[in-house]
């Protein structure tokens, strides 16, 4: 049974994304357009579930269905699209989850921009990070074995915060174009 947990934010965090990185980009080659570092552990000082999640971004979404057995190499279980149309979604450590790995084809736009947005906008605005945090937390304590009811605690919030991120996002292309 896998257990909620989350931790101050830890600097290796970044380089255990790096190091995860490099192996994703040698398998999916010259598929691969960019990997981001995504997530709670993305955003400096912000408490998270220890899970580095990565999110590469390819040419062609369906070339990486037969780069499963490469994947499983490095521990991962392939989960297909997992819930969201358009997705490869593996995850590594079992219960002892140590990293996600979300694969959108470039033609994802939609999705792609709100995990951009989300991170970039807790990156730069510390009051909401804090938000986030306390509510992680006091989730975590409540739902330490179910994580169904840890995730759906936080769904409001979630919905609340990719609304106000994608608009502050539009708002910084805007004054950009200016």
């Amino acid at each position: 049974m896998r257990k909620i947990e989350v931790v101050e934010y830890n600097p290796e965090w970044k380089k255990k994304f790096e190091e995860e990185s490099e192996k994703i980009k040698k398998i999916l080659a010259e598929n691969c357009i960019a990997v981001y570092h995504i997530g709670s552990t993305s955003v400096e000082y912000l408490a998270a579930k220890p899970i580095i999640d990565i999110m590469p971004v390819v040419r062609d979404i369906d070339a990486v269905d037969s780069l499963n057995g490469e994947f499983e190499k490095l521990g991962y279980e392939c989960r297909r699209e997992f819930g969201i149309p358009g997705r490869r979604f593996y995850a590594k450590g079992g219960d002892e989850r140590t990293h996600h790995i979300h694969i959108f084809g470039q033609n994802s736009g939609a999705d792609i921009e709100r995990h951009l947005a989300v991170r970039d906008y807790l990156c730069t605005h510390a009051k909401c990070a804090e938000e986030y945090a306390h509510l992680k937390k006091r989730l975590a304590a409540e739902f330490k074995y179910d994580n169904d009811g840890y995730c759906d605690g936080k769904e409001s919030f979630m919905r609340s915060l990719e609304e106000k991120s994608l608009e502050w996002k539009k708002s910084q292309k805007n004054v950009s174009e200016r």
